[in-house]
């Protein structure tokens, strides 16, 4: 499918939506995405980055490399 056709079909969608919050929402990927408008995190969202800031620095992590190893052993079972 061709871009134009994408936006057309996306078009028809948005129209069809009844839901505020979901226009809301669909406004605010929008408004990141062409960058307008200031993406606000929300208070456990800003936690949730402090904790992880925090964890790096206690090098809680484990590497992509270990993580796909644990996800395949995982899906393997």
């Amino acid at each position: 499918m061709k871009t134009a056709d994408l936006k057309i079909d996306l078009i028809n969608k948005i129209t069809q939506i009844k839901e505020t919050n979901v226009i809301k929402e669909i406004q605010r990927v929008l408004d990141f995405e062409l960058n307008e408008g200031i993406f606000k995190l929300t208070a456990p969202q800003k936690k949730r980055i402090m904790d992880a800031k925090q964890e790096v620095k206690q090098k809680k992590y484990i590497t992509e490399l270990s993580a796909n190893k644990e996800i395949s052993e995982w899906l393997d079972k």
